[in-house]
């Protein structure tokens, strides 16, 4: 992982890639979503039939944060045909490789960060997760690293912290998993010191409560 990091700062990278940032995560214990790196369509098509359908096909250049609104990811991608021509218009749209992926599947969107304060260190970020994050701003932060009774406060201070317990037949959020993904994050920032932030939106919680990102961005220092 210093090998990312290191490269990416030489290219003069201010982030990492979805990709690479992904790994990171993974290389510390935080569960993501499956997928692979494509340079053609029939890489992508390969990668998706390796993965399983539906997958989703997002642009991966770093720094490139709202792949949305920049025409740079396509979703619920049912065969190869759609594969290909996803490949095509991501390419097009935002340049380089492209990152396929096994579709997340799940309801409940949280966030998950890491931030570096002058004072306290390395801190960790629970919050409400998906497009309204930012706007809702309903966020929960520690000093790294945390304990289940810290996280459990954690979620206590939310508003949204129904979405944590079991809803409509849903399982309630994995307390096990929370610990990982917090003790992933705390571990990178005590770990990764050319790290300046990770921002993991959305991890999705699946019908069971366990959760995977399906988003990160790691900002470089």
């Amino acid at each position: 992982m210093d090998d990312i990091i290191a490269a990416a700062l030489e290219r003069g990278d201010a982030s990492l890639s979805e990709f690479d940032a992904k790994a990171l995560l993974s290389a510390h214990g935080f569960p993501v979503v499956p997928g692979a790196l494509a340079h053609t369509p029939d890489e992508a098509a390969a990668a998706a039939r390796s993965l399983g359908f539906p997958v989703a096909v997002k642009a991966c250049a770093p720094g490139l944060a709202h792949k949305t609104e920049a025409g740079a990811v396509a979703l619920h991608l049912a065969d190869e045909a759609g594969v290909r021509e996803a490949f095509s218009r991501v390419a097009a749209a935002a340049g380089g490789a492209v990152l396929v992926e096994r579709m997340a599947s799940g309801s409940r969107e949280l966030a998950m960060g890491l931030v570096r304060d002058p004072h306290f260190g390395p801190c960790v970020m629970l919050g409400l997760g998906g497009v309204f994050a930012e706007a809702l701003g309903d966020t929960a932060f520690r000093a790294a690293p945390v304990d289940l009774h810290e996280i459990r406060d954690m979620v206590a201070e939310l508003a949204g912290k129904k979405i944590f317990a079991g809803l409509r037949g849903m399982a309630p959020v994995n307390e096990d998993d929370l610990f990982t993904c917090l003790s992933a994050l705390s571990q990178i920032g005590f770990s990764c010191d050319r790290v300046a932030e990770v921002d993991v939106n959305p991890v999705i919680a699946d019908k069971n409560g366990r959760l995977f990102a399906a988003d990160a961005l790691v900002v470089l220092k």
